[in-house]
């Protein structure tokens, strides 16, 4: 037993002079009652009073451990021993052992607690142990199949996704080689791209310009799949890692894909022998209508105005009859597509198509009835409020049966709002400008309508990558009947410019035209509109 001459001087090595957090916790009070130098400092408090004048402030160190639960099993236990992230009054925090003591004295508990403060190297051992487990987890739980082997082939790990397709039971693929997971007719030559990877290792897709990828399962089937292939090396050894995704599905959609595209080529194939059909039908009926004219033509004194007629006529079926029947042929052999009772709304959606593009041939029977009228003043623009975004959709969707092959209409919007124009007036003109930019570009060319509104006033550009106009045939191109000398030899009566024309004029637009030979044409109008959008 020690004389009692040694306690203060052992006291003071023990408490004092340590060099760790030494502290005395007052179980009943909640906080210490006395904290070394070196404890006082590691907490970042500027004084031993500040320190144990802050009862209120337990979780200012503590807050990142259950600091009742340890409090617990020491006085369970009688010594208890942890690790945890502990705050500073001032500065940053640190990871530490904690080491609790529990004792008694004048039969009060207490406990004697020591903050030892883990070193860096220690803290990285944590946080790469920390790295790993991470790395682990998302390995394991990756919703693709991912195994890794070594340079012998052997597989080394392997993950839950990875024994799920392949049809192994958990860990059973480990230790296995890579052949396992091949096909056997082509295991062997499997080996031999193993081989070589192994020499030139590189991250690049498995497979590539060799057709498609089959795996085996265990139980001898295959499956079609995608694998890309990395690589890393430790301890200098090489490791090859596999990323597997099963394209089963994607390979029976392609297939469906397929099989619904020569569906649709019989489909287009019997539709345009159809508007072949009708067309050499509607043609004889306009070369016996033109017989018919030049003879009352001929009778008549009014050969003008009945030639006029004619002209009209040849435009319309020529230029506006066409769009309209191709959406409505087009609807019409969709709906087929829907027998099924809950595909109702699809087919509502092409009846109303229909519906549309018989309402819009209506209306082109009703202008060619009254040219005369637009030019005598007796139709009125009716401005309305609609969508341009909708309005520009439905137009593009009406002449898509009007597109070459490889012809694309691209669209650039700037007009979200609301705007107030008469819809069956720009639907017509856009309808025109639509179809001439389709029908003088050539295959795999691009339309493009580009629309932005901007102080009452709507911009709207249509432009092809045809054959152009000179500028000599420029300026006739407004004048009924004008057709440019390069563009003779296709169909058209010269009047879509001139009607466009007209039309704006109701709308109190203007336009103007941009064009190249062998480059394109650019047609810009400018519309004013009505702007309601505080109503």
């Amino acid at each position: 037993m020690l004389p009692p001459s040694f306690t203060p001087a052992l006291t003071d090595i023990l408490f004092n002079q340590a060099r760790e957090f030494v502290g005395v916790y007052d179980v009943a009070l909640g906080w210490f009652v006395q904290v070394n130098p070196a404890g006082v400092q590691l907490l970042g408090y500027p004084s031993q009073q500040t320190l144990l004048a802050a009862p209120a402030l337990p979780a200012r160190p503590l807050a990142t451990i259950d600091w009742p639960r340890l409090q617990e099993l020491a006085r369970q236990q009688g010594h208890h021993e942890a690790e945890a992230e502990i705050n500073r009054l001032q500065g940053a925090p640190f990871w530490a052992r904690i080491e609790l003591t529990a004792f008694t004295s004048e039969q009060k508990p207490y406990l004697l607690v020591r903050l030892t403060e883990q070193s860096r190297l220690h803290q990285a051992e944590r946080e790469l142990a920390q790295s790993v487990r991470r790395f682990e987890a998302v390995v394991a739980n990756a919703t693709i199949g991912i195994i890794m082997c070594n340079r012998a082939g052997e597989i080394v790990s392997a993950n839950r996704t990875s024994h799920q397709l392949f049809g192994y039971p958990e860990d059973e693929l480990l230790g296995q080689p890579i052949e396992v997971l091949v096909p056997h007719a082509v295991a062997h030559r499997h080996e031999q791209l193993r081989h070589s990877f192994n020499a030139q290792p590189s991250v690049r897709a498995m497979g590539a310009h060799r057709g498609d990828l089959l795996a085996r399962r265990k139980d001898g089937s295959e499956f079609p799949t995608e694998i890309s292939l990395s690589y890393f090396y430790l301890d200098e050894e090489l490791y090859v890692v596999s990323y597997i995704v099963d394209i089963t599905f994607k390979k029976n959609a392609e297939q469906e894909l397929i099989a619904q595209r020569q569906y649709v080529e019989r489909l287009n194939a019997e539709l345009e022998q159809k508007v072949a059909d009708r067309t050499h039908a509607l043609l004889n009926t306009l070369e016996q209508l033109e017989q018919r004219t030049d003879e009352l033509t001929r009778a008549l004194a009014a050969e003008q105005e009945l030639g006029e007629l004619k002209s009209r006529f040849v435009s319309m079926a020529s230029h506006e009859f066409r769009t309209p029947l191709t959406a409505v042929l087009t609807s019409a052999t969709l709906i087929e597509k829907y027998p099924n009772t809950d595909q109702q709304d699809k087919r509502l959606k092409h009846l109303q198509r229909i519906r549309g593009s018989v309402r819009h041939l209506n209306d082109i029977l009703e202008e060619f009835l009254s040219v005369g009228r637009i030019e005598e003043g007796k139709i009125e623009a009716k401005p309305v409020r609609l969508l341009l975004d909708a309005l520009l959709a439905e137009t593009i969707q009406d002449v898509q049966g009007l597109l070459k092959a490889g012809q694309t209409v691209q669209t650039e919007l700037h007009c979200a709002h609301p705007i107030w124009l008469d819809t069956s007036l720009l639907r017509k003109i856009l309808v025109n400008l639509l179809s001439n930019a389709i029908k003088y570009s050539g295959e795999n060319s691009v339309v493009t309508v580009r629309a932005a509104c901007a102080r009452q006033q709507l911009t709207l550009t249509v432009q092809d990558q045809g054959v152009g106009i000179s500028q000599d045939d420029q300026e006739h191109l407004f004048e009924r009947f004008f057709r440019a000398r390069n563009v003779t030899n296709l169909p058209g009566t010269g009047l879509g410019l001139y009607i466009v024309a007209s039309y704006l004029q109701l709308l109190g637009g203007t336009i103007a035209l941009h064009s190249e030979l062998h480059v394109g044409t650019t047609v810009t109008l400018t519309i004013p509109y009505e702007d309601h959008s505080a109503d």
